[in-house]
């Protein structure tokens, strides 16, 4: 699945938040302070559920939750292609470790739960009243949005050529679309450029795990 619709009408507050990497904790404090309620919120991802950090199965349960949302980050591509029979190497390297050191039951339940991420969308959309808000993992990879327009996928995914633009000083708004949230690049606090927000502060490795409210 490329795009996701979601209709923010059924929903109290919607929060985005950055990659997660296995900090199951961090996420569950940080929804702790916020006053999140399952029952009436909806928080989505943009992806990197897995690997490096502590949890990545606790992350992947969050697949299970009917509040929670998320696009597929390069992280769950390496390791759906890694159980396809792709490379396992490259996964590894990457922090996929702690799949490859599970045994037995532990192993399928991750199994099984990994198999779950290629059903996850690209792209997300939030249609929040008159405000359309886009959530994907590294970039939207054209000047103007459309829902259900074709994109490269690759790009969707893994590119960080816009967000090198905008480090270099060019900054271009996306039209078509409110807000744009992406992860993918770590960096020490959110980088907000026209209506484009990098929202992955590098939780793993020490920072802050970013959540944004858009409702």
């Amino acid at each position: 699945m490329l795009y996701q619709m979601l209709n923010g009408q059924h929903w109290r507050h919607i929060y985005i938040v950055g990659d997660l990497h296995g900090c199951r904790s961090l996420l569950d404090a940080q929804l702790i302070a916020q006053g999140f309620d399952i029952e009436k919120d909806l928080l989505v991802s943009v992806g990197d559920l897995i690997d490096r950090g502590p949890d990545s199965l606790g992350c992947l349960r969050l697949l299970a939750a009917p509040w929670f949302r998320s696009v597929r980050g390069n992280h769950e591509e390496m390791a759906l292609q890694a159980l396809a029979g792709g490379s396992r190497e490259m996964w590894q390297r990457n922090g996929g470790n702690w799949f490859w050191s599970m045994k037995g039951a532990a192993m399928v339940s991750a199994r099984h739960a990994l198999k779950r991420c290629s059903k996850l969308p690209l792209i997300v959309h939030l249609q929040l009243g008159e405000r359309v808000v886009v959530v994907a993992h590294a970039d939207y990879p054209a000047d103007h949005y459309a829902y259900d327009q074709p994109v490269d996928e690759q790009q969707v995914v893994w590119s960080r050529a816009r967000i090198g633009e905008i480090q270099r000083g060019i900054v271009r708004d996306i039209a078509g679309a409110d807000a744009f949230y992406f992860g993918h690049t770590p960096l020490d606090k959110v980088l907000d450029a026209g209506n484009v927000h990098y929202i992955d502060t590098g939780a793993v490795f020490g920072n802050t795990l970013t959540l944004v409210q858009v409702q």
